[in-house]
């Protein structure tokens, strides 16, 4: 998608005012998540709504009241993502989806299977080498390994030694019910780009299709529902995953549905989301605590350029780098709030928000450091063995999830307001 003021595809992210998702639900003909799904998803899952989703951070779905309704019925569902391996370590805004999706798997109590496309990476980036691609793909797998997902409910696969029987049938398939003209309008590419690029979509689409793992779900299950969880650059891919399961369901094939994130923006301003790429203010999940701090301390402020100023005047939480990382990491509401308040007041200056930032974003690294170190090689080959008993039960949940109250779930989600009405 693309617009005037923001530029969103699978490859490049960029806004001069940051990203208006309200303009991208439009886009990409999505439906926004609001305080009344989010009510329905804890009353079937018995699990109280994760942070992300009150806060309107995870904002759009496709069909995913479908998938509730698949769940409510006693049917299985499985949950589909992906990683594209580019670097030694993953940075902190690859792994807020695998996050989520930990998240979704224990409330689904579902299956998941991850996409390593080391191929897709070979193709788009120059310079890299497929074989150190494909090792990328293991090292990366480690950190999300590290979330904790159940192994015995999680298959993760390279594409590079798995495309073949089923999934590549799907691919097949997926192939015959595309043309270049779609691939070329969906996704932008000319006929100067590299025959993999054209065909690349594909066997991204293919695993939304249950089919495809016939190791997990039997021989040409078509039945069981996908959900794809991602940010919404790539949702272009599942609307023509879409697409092709409207010309295949003679064939019994179902719509993949959808969750959608909103990203976490660079620490240089909240025009772009944090890459990898480009600059040296990334927070790798490798990084020491130290570099952690030094890095948040570089992060742009919304606060003012001097104490005076900052205390006469306060800050702009709308441009504030720090607060809008505490919208992610800071789960308590009430000290979010009372955050909010002192800083756009000016009684909080710029280097106490940081600090706050800095601590808790070291705390989460610390920790997923402490479990990546426990992913030996037995384990991941765990995750990758394609002929392991993978468990299909489902166990329901019965977490608190409190009582109902009308005025407060209207305030969450897409309605949820991050500067609780400073700006209204």
């Amino acid at each position: 998608m693309q617009n005037n003021d923001q530029i969103v595809t699978p490859w490049s992210v960029t806004s001069n005012e940051g990203i208006n998702y309200m303009k991208l639900i439009d886009k990409f003909g999505c439906k926004s998540i609001d305080g009344k799904l989010i009510r329905r998803f804890e009353q079937v899952t018995g699990k109280k709504a994760h942070t992300w989703l009150r806060r309107g951070l995870f904002f759009s779905h496709k069909d995913l009241e479908k998938i509730i309704d698949v769940y409510e019925s006693g049917k299985p569902i499985y949950i589909y993502s992906g990683r594209g391996p580019t670097s030694e370590a993953m940075h902190i805004g690859h792994m807020i989806p695998f996050m989520f999706t930990k998240y979704i798997q224990d409330a689904f109590d579902a299956i998941l299977v991850v996409q390593m496309s080391c191929d897709e990476k070979f193709y788009f980036k120059d310079g890299l080498d497929l074989d150190d691609a494909n090792r990328l793909a293991y090292e990366n797998a480690k950190d999300i390994i590290a979330c904790g997902f159940n192994p015995d409910k999680t298959y993760i696969f390279s594409n590079l030694e798995t495309v073949g029987g089923e999934l590549y049938k799907n691919v097949v398939l997926t192939m015959k019910n595309m043309t270049g003209n779609q691939i070329r309008g969906t996704y932008g590419l000319t006929y100067d780009n590299n025959i993999g690029e054209f065909s690349w979509p594909c066997f991204q689409i293919a695993p939304s299709f249950s089919s495809s793992f016939d190791n997990i779900f039997g021989k040409n299950n078509v039945t069981v529902p996908c959900l794809a969880i991602m940010a919404i650059d790539q949702s272009p891919y599942f609307r023509n995953a879409r697409l092709v399961s409207e010309k295949l369901s003679n064939r019994g094939y179902i719509k993949p549905a959808e969750i959608h994130t909103k990203f976490l923006v660079s620490l240089e301003g909240i025009n772009t989301k944090m890459s990898s790429t480009g600059n040296n203010l990334v927070i790798f999940m490798i990084d020491k605590p130290k570099d952690v701090d030094k890095k948040i301390k570089k992060c742009f402020s919304g606060g003012r350029d001097t104490k005076e100023e900052q205390q006469k005047y306060g800050a702009d939480l709308t441009v504030d780098v720090a607060y809008q990382w505490l919208l992610y990491f800071l789960e308590d509401d009430e000290q979010l709030k009372e955050i909010a308040i002192k800083y756009k007041s000016g009684q909080m200056l710029s280097g106490e928000i940081k600090k706050i930032l800095s601590n808790i974003v070291q705390n989460i690294i610390s920790k997923h450091q402490e479990n990546r170190n426990k992913v030996s090689d037995q384990v991941l080959k765990h995750y990758f063995d394609a002929h392991k008993n993978f468990d299909l039960t489902i166990k329901r949940k019965n977490e608190d999830i409190g009582e109902y109250n009308e005025e407060l779930y209207q305030n969450y989600g897409v309605n949820f307001d991050p500067y609780f009405g400073l700006y209204n």
